[in-house]
């Protein structure tokens, strides 16, 4: 085994046990592995989210999304600026009330957050992803299970630029609890602890396949069957895509509206599916 890909095998195994140490005064050139992991300072974020499941017939629905994420910056702590704008649809389809899948792509507008100038401020990232959800009552409570996977195009702020090609692979746990009654329905706050480990393989890819690690907790509240409106608090942490020593933290708080708007006669729709990402 090469001391390269050794470096890259200890990486992965530490992050896995959590027992990753700080570099203490010592500087980590860009493309050198350390002796230990560091972990950067936690970056302050805020993201507000739209979720939008539109009924197309029977068995089809549109998911839209569209996110805003703002990150600090030196001279504005916390909101910060705009960082990155997605654009999310996809064409879903509908197996039973605890099963759906969905195909589509994305495009999200990536803007330069740091202080120092670049060629670009904005540049586009395209991606096709594809999802598998699953839901699973517990009680008086709904498990969801949802393996996401992303095929993305990116390129940096420098000029010229080639795309960087990587697939994401995600898993995520989730739980809605409520707190106010004995199930979800209108007019119930609950509250949604989840776990998302996203993975990341492919040429750029040599000693950082763990992208992020999120850890969220949610409280929600269901105003009508088609709209809900909740926030939380994530924190994350992920090797860097140029060192795999090095860790990105971030602390980010969300907030999410969820609409599933139906057109479609009475007597055509389908009992209550549990669509909400």
């Amino acid at each position: 085994m090469t001391k390269r890909t050794w470096y890259s095998v200890s990486v992965f195994l530490l992050c896995l046990t959590g027992s990753g140490g700080h570099l203490l005064g010592q500087e980590v050139g860009e493309n050198e592995l350390p002796a230990t992991s560091e972990y950067k300072d936690a970056v302050e974020r805020v993201w507000v989210n739209t979720y939008g499941n539109i009924r197309i017939s029977k068995r089809l629905f549109w998911d839209a999304q569209t996110h805003f994420r703002f990150q600090e910056t030196e001279n504005t702590p916390f909101l910060g600026q705009m960082a990155q704008i997605y654009n999310r649809h996809a064409i879903g389809y509908i197996h039973s009330k605890y099963f759906n899948v969905s195909l589509g792509g994305v495009l999200r507008l990536n803007f330069n957050t740091s202080e120092t100038p670049v060629d670009r401020n904005l540049v586009p990232e395209w991606r096709i992803w594809h999802q598998y959800q699953f839901a699973q009552p517990l009680e008086n409570m709904m498990i969801y299970h949802r393996i996401r996977i992303e095929h993305r195009w990116t390129q940096g702020f420098g000029e010229p630029s080639d795309y960087t090609f990587r697939n994401r692979w995600r898993y995520m746990f989730r739980m809605k609890i409520p707190l106010n009654d004995h199930k979800l329905q209108p007019k119930t706050l609950y509250v949604s602890p989840e776990a998302e480990l996203i993975m990341q393989s492919g040429k750029a890819v040599v000693a950082s396949p763990m992208e992020d690690l999120r850890l969220t907790t949610t409280l929600g509240y269901i105003l009508t069957p088609r709209l809900t409106v909740a926030a939380g608090l994530m924190y994350s942490q992920g090797q860097d895509l140029d060192n795999g020593g090095l860790y990105k933290q971030g602390l980010t708080m969300r907030f999410h509206l969820y609409f599933s708007p139906d057109f479609r006669k009475v007597r055509n729709k389908l009992p209550e599916i549990h669509l909400s990402d």
